[in-house]
């Protein structure tokens, strides 16, 4: 196995870059990208300053600062070559529910001139029905009353831009990585939202000395398992406490929006471009959604791993008539993409066996990921009139999932929905199938108004019931 070593010295890079979220994705790839850069001399300022604001991280982080914050990649090829990075690109973590005064210092900083962020689609804090920022929520009233003691991501970015203001250290670029359409413009709508019930001065000035570009990520990223640890410190022959593997594919496209200077991303192979929209779109069209479609219906047929059921025929040519039929009609190919290469591409992605990536991971807070990967091309669907089969079975098999908990082989799950709120709960626990459509996932899509998504619906939730997951799939896919 090739092992790859950076090309800088560690000591001769400063830090421009705080990233909030230390996650693997973030490390497989912002940190990736950033790690090749810094090999160019002349960018030896943007190293990453990593900032944990969750105890549930503190393992990881101790591991990490136990190495120096360094860790490896491993990049697993389709071809069945593995490669392993050496990555030195992050150069301190700041645990910020053990010391919230140095995150604050470090974002006031000159030299730091981009917030960057991996929060999860659920952690913008925005309503699911009405998409408007939760002033409402417990934290979030806490750090408007309490700024020198913030709980939540808006609190601390918020107090370190105030004193950033106060010492006249100028603007700065707050860059989403998370998988939301208009990323950017969804967290300006959030930050702006908590800073204009906070300090409406500061609002005025973050107005004009913070951007937010929108961007586009991809890198399939698995969740590291004790088991994955032994395997790929096996495999490297290095003692890593964190390492990471993922996928040989990746790609981020960014809109050139940075106030106080960017990196040079570019020679790395990030695309800069005017508008993202159309790279977001094809991206949360196809991959995120028919990992959506994946995800309930393969788990509920007792797999546990993607690339298993992405070797069974059922599940590969529901995804492939999902693409075809349902989505590229509405997914413009930006330019330069042969959108066909693209969508084969995604299933050789998703049955790289080398990846195997966990579906409990995609089953992971549906209650976000509906609204921004599923309902906006399944309201433009049921405005064409178009067949809702797959739709209104990906629906019912997400019914199932939540409110039976058990899967076909008789083992039961627990779920995941960090963003379930009572009405959602009594809604998924009702006997009532037409009632769970008002979850708040839904509310974007007058879902029980289609007569002809409400008949599928209802017969596939039946279905499944009765006749178990596999059963039904094979009537939808015959």
């Amino acid at each position: 196995m090739k092992t790859i070593e950076y090309q800088y010295n560690a000591k001769d890079i400063s830090q421009g870059i705080v990233h909030i979220g230390v996650g693997n994705f973030h490390r497989a790839h912002e940190a990736f990208y950033t790690n090749e850069l810094l090999a160019h001399k002349d960018q030896s300022e943007w190293g990453i300053c990593g900032v944990s604001l969750l105890i549930a991280d503190k393992k990881n982080v101790e591991n990490l600062k136990s190495q120096d914050f360094d860790y490896t990649v491993t990049v697993c090829g389709r071809n069945g070559q593995d490669e392993v990075y050496k990555i030195g690109a992050i150069q301190e973590i700041i645990a910020g529910y053990e010391n919230p005064k140095a995150v604050i210092d470090k974002i006031a900083e000159s030299n730091i001139k981009i917030i960057s962020l991996t929060i999860t689609e659920g952690g913008y804090n925005l309503d699911k029905e009405t998409g408007n920022f939760r002033l409402e929520d417990e934290k979030i009233k806490h750090d408007i009353q309490n700024p020198k003691s913030p709980a939540t991501v808006f609190g601390f970015i918020a107090e370190g831009l105030r004193a950033r203001k106060q010492m006249g250290n100028g603007g700065i670029t707050i860059l989403s990585c998370d998988n939301l359409q208009h990323n950017g413009d969804t967290a300006r709508k959030a930050f702006t939202a908590f800073i204009e019930a906070q300090d409406a001065e500061l609002a005025i000035w973050v107005a004009e000395h913070v951007t937010f570009p929108n961007s586009m990520v991809d890198r399939i990223t698995p969740a590291t398992t004790p088991d994955d640890i032994i395997r790929l410190n096996k495999n490297s022959g290095i003692d890593d406490k964190a390492p990471v593997y993922c996928e040989d594919f990746i790609q981020w496209v960014i809109e050139d929006n940075f106030i106080a200077g960017r990196p040079a991303w570019e020679r790395v192979g990030v695309e800069f471009v005017k508008d993202v929209a159309v790279f977001e779109n094809m991206k949360l069209s196809l991959l995120n959604a028919s990992h959506t479609l994946l995800s309930y219906p393969a788990f509920l047929a007792g797999y546990r791993k993607v690339d298993v059921a992405m070797h069974d025929p059922l599940f590969v040519n529901l995804l492939k008539d999902f693409m075809n039929i349902d989505i590229t009609p509405y997914v413009p190919a930006p330019k330069g993409i042969d959108l066909e290469r693209y969508k084969k591409t995604l299933l050789e992605r998703f049955a790289n066996h080398a990846v195997s990536d966990q579906l409990s991971r995609l089953c992971y807070d549906g209650i976000s990921k509906f609204p921004v990967y599923i309902m906006p091309n399944l309201g433009k669907m049921i405005k064409d009139d178009k067949d809702l089969s797959r739709m209104a079975f990906l629906i019912a098999s997400y019914r199932h999932y939540l409110k039976y908990k058990t899967d076909s082989n008789g083992l039961q799950y627990d779920i995941a929905e960090p963003w379930l709120d009572t009405v959602d709960s009594e809604l998924i626990e009702s006997n009532d199938p037409l009632g769970f459509l008002k979850l708040a996932p839904f509310k974007s899509c007058d879902l029980s108004s289609s007569e002809q998504f409400t008949t599928a619906y209802i017969h596939f939730v039946t279905a499944i019931k009765q006749d178990g997951i596999v059963a039904v799939l094979t009537t939808i896919v015959a």
